[in-house]
């Protein structure tokens, strides 16, 4: 094994035991569509603490699971194909901000998924379908301006100690949940410590990771909430916000035995009227909803909203299209296209971004022959001419991509050092690979079975063959996709994952250790850079050690990047104000798309 790759990671991570008892524990997850929310049922899962710590205790076919999980819950994977090339959260037209608001109307707006497993939130697994409804119905103690800096929402203050070891929340007063509670430190309390494993109500899988460096949850007074961390964490007020999952949900949701997943009450500018699983979410207006616009006018400004599920992106378009639906999200090539004629021609409106995106990628098993070999890895980035591949596969309308990092990230970088296209070079590398293994680089590449994603893996596997590889495809469903990352049977994977936001996100997917490692790399480097990046307080430090992780990459090629997934939202011409109104400081709202958008902000020409 190549030393870049021997483990080499000491940081201890949640314990995480097994059962060895043959009465295996019955677990069932369901998928529903490509890049799509989905299902999933647990019996008999237990989290308790240890010492201070987070103890799961599963069986052995369950732990598999628990990460399989933990994998749907942040990536829609191997969507390629379907993205567009955005232009930086463009809004002119409809969607955008063309008038004065006015109060009163109906959004219709058709998702690309139905969020079967509901709305728990601390142990729903949400694609981008279920953000969006999140973000309807809950509300966060934090949430990103349009400079990526996560400030005051829920919250009024969010304060750090002198080495960020201790954050002190501080709520702004007279909010209330839907169910007419009140927001105060107690309900906060409850929802942090059931977010991170430590409530007994509730039995959360991904956000035990994603919140193990959280040490303990104190309510100091009535709207006071001290959260100590086991290192310092200056990037904290980005998990509060965790990409839009992590709502303040009421008590009475939070202790619901049977029905959290729908039971949804948070204190959103939209409460819950009714669902029907694969037909229809509404809900309407929060009329006590506690924000109000830069004019002192109340939000929202919409009288309800509808959420429906397409899982055919025709269908969905089409809607739009025909005034069946008045909005929509896409990240669909000929859905983009088909929305930007109709802004071309004045019957539709487009908002798109190519800001904090997620980006699509082959993924090396670094931990098995060919690609725990560098050579390899290198011979298969020089041999595929992604300028080629932006116009044969995805028709000039993609950003491609030279590493995790999107525009507008921290880390981002124009140059990552990432290879051109260089048929000679992979020849060469091809031929150094089998002097020094003696063997033919041949592999296999698994992926969905899309016929987007099949379109893009063969051109991938033609282009590696033009350089003396010998490449099969192995299309499968998404779900088999997931658990067979999580295994060793597998040598490459086109994937989609690392939506923008803050860097310090992306910690679990690329810790060496980590069950959501799914490439099984354990750089001591990559950890080193992690740690400083989640630690470290100064930004233009941070700026430099993510620009640093951006060229590790670039240098290992644990990854050959293909291109940044973008997002698109269409609607009918009426329709304004789809990246919401300013934030409670005054900044402008987030850009990005990649996981939803405010509501409260959205408003229909009279």
């Amino acid at each position: 094994m190549p030393d870049d790759l021997r483990p080499q990671s000491t940081r201890s991570r949640p314990a995480i035991t097994t059962s060895t008892s043959t009465a295996d524990t019955v677990t069932t997850v369901t998928t529903h569509s490509r890049n799509s929310d989905f299902e999933t049922q647990f019996p008999g899962a237990a989290v308790g603490t240890q010492s201070g710590g987070i103890l799961l205790k599963r069986t052995p076919r369950s732990f598999l699971v628990i990460a399989g999980l933990l994998a749907l819950s942040l990536v829609a994977a191997a969507c390629g194909g379907g993205d567009d090339s955005g232009d930086g959260g463009s809004d002119d037209g409809g969607g955008g901000d063309t008038g004065t608001p006015v109060a009163g109307g109906n959004l219709s707006y058709g998702l690309e998924a139905e969020t079967s497993g509901g709305w728990c939130l601390p142990e729903s697994q949400l694609a981008i379908s279920g953000i969006q409804v999140a973000k309807t119905i809950y509300d966060t103690l934090t949430a990103p301006n349009d400079k990526d800096e996560y400030v005051p929402f829920l919250a009024e203050s969010v304060e750090p100690n002198e080495d960020y070891t201790e954050w002190t929340i501080t709520l702004r007063e007279g909010i209330k949940f839907h169910d007419g509670t009140d927001l105060d430190a107690t309900v906060v309390k409850n929802n942090l410590d059931a977010y991170r494993g430590a409530y007994p109500a509730r039995s959360p899988l991904l956000f035990v990771f994603v919140f193990e460096d959280v040490a303990s949850v104190d309510v100091v007074d009535d709207l006071t909430v001290k959260v100590t961390t086991s290192v310092p964490w200056p990037a904290f007020p980005a998990t509060l916000y965790g990409s839009g999952r992590v709502g303040m949900v009421a008590q009475a949701q939070l202790d619901d035995p049977d029905t959290c997943d729908k039971n949804l009450i948070g204190t959103g500018p939209f409460k819950l009227d009714e669902w029907v699983v694969n037909d229809h979410l509404t809900a309407s207006k929060n009329p006590d909803y506690w924000r109000t616009d830069a004019d002192g006018n109340q939000l929202p400004y919409l009288d309800s909203v509808e959420y429906r599920p397409f899982v055919e992106e025709t269908s969905r378009v089409n809607a739009l299209e025909s005034g069946e639906i008045n909005g929509m999200h896409t990240n669909d090539a000929s859905s983009i296209e088909q929305v930007g004629l109709g802004k071309e021609a004045g019957s539709l409106g487009e908002v798109k971004s190519d800001q904090f995106s997620e980006v699509s990628y082959l993924m090396f098993n670094t931990s098995k022959p060919p690609f725990d070999n560098q050579t390899a890895r290198q011979a298969v980035a020089y041999a595929l001419n992604r300028d080629e591949m932006n116009t044969v596969v995805f028709l000039d309308q993609m950003t491609m991509a030279s590493g995790p990092f999107a525009k507008g990230v921290t880390g981002y970088l124009e140059d990552t050092g990432f290879p051109s296209f260089d048929l000679d070079k992979a020849k060469e590398l091809v031929a150094e690979y089998e002097s020094e293994t003696g063997e033919p680089l041949s592999f296999t590449i698994t992926s969905a079975n899309s016929a987007a994603t099949v379109q893009i893996t063969s051109f991938i596997q033609q282009k590696a063959k033009a350089a003396g590889m010998d490449v099969n495809l192995k299309p499968i469903e998404q779900a088999a996709q997931i658990n067979t990352a999580l295994g060793d049977d597998w040598q490459s994977m086109y994937w989609r994952n690392h939506p923008g936001g803050d860097p310090d996100t992306q910690y679990n997917w690329w810790y060496g250790g980590s069950p959501v490692n799914f490439g099984k790399f354990d750089d001591a480097q990559m950890n080193e850079l992690l740690d400083q990046g989640r630690t470290t307080a100064d930004q233009a430090e941070r700026a430099t050690i993510y620009e640093d992780i951006n060229k590790l990459f670039s240098e290992k090629m644990y990854n050959v990047w293909t291109n940044w997934s973008n997002w698109t939202i269409g609607t009918a011409p009426d329709v304004n104000g789809i990246l919401g109104p300013d934030l409670p400081d005054g900044s402008a709202p987030f850009p990005g798309l990649a996981t939803g958008h405010p509501v409260s902000g959205v408003w229909i020409s009279q």
